[in-house]
């Protein structure tokens, strides 16, 4: 899988709050949690989500409670990876869970900055900043891993298996 966009960018530990803030926890419908993803942390967030689909950001990205809304609110909003210094663990599960591709990749964290034009090939784990050149090496999906996001998720997974069908 191959993701090429611009970046969207904050810092160390955006919480799941701000992610999708609590009052909008009454849903789960997608599209309602993306009208309001990050706009605590970000007020324009929605109008760069139309342009870039990678969020990078620094230590800890979706620390806080382990409400799986807030990985479904940034995939719904169109954004297609982050990519973070590190993750909360709850975060990094619930994101597999629906399909969202998250890498861990402290160099690229550092080094890319909002706006910057970054490539993806997830399947050999190589982070390209095309805007600076920078190359960044990280560790690409386990197969498992790989076949629950091509499904969109672990539910879409578990059904293409029950059918005797894989990714």
């Amino acid at each position: 899988m191959k993701v090429n966009s611009k970046v969207i960018k904050y810092g160390d530990h955006v919480d799941t709050d701000v992610i999708i803030p609590a009052r909008y926890l009454n849903t789960s419908d997608p599209a309602e949690l993306a009208a309001h993803c990050m706009e605590d942390l970000d007020s324009d967030f929605r109008a760069k989500a139309e342009t870039a689909e990678i969020i990078v950001a620094g230590r800890n990205f979706g620390c806080g409670s382990s409400r799986e809304h807030a990985p479904i609110a940034i995939k719904a909003s169109g954004i297609k990876l982050v990519i973070a210094d590190s993750f909360a663990r709850i975060f990094y599960r619930n994101a597999i869970d629906i399909g969202l591709p998250i890498v861990e990749c402290p160099a690229a964290a550092a080094s890319v900055h909002d706006g910057d034009e970054v490539e993806a090939d997830l399947d050999r784990g190589i982070i390209m900043n095309r805007t600076t050149g920078e190359q960044f090496e990280a560790t690409p999906f386990p197969a498992f891993i790989e076949e629950i996001i091509a499904c969109g998720g672990i539910k879409e997974f578990v059904r293409a298996r029950i059918n005797g069908k894989k990714a």
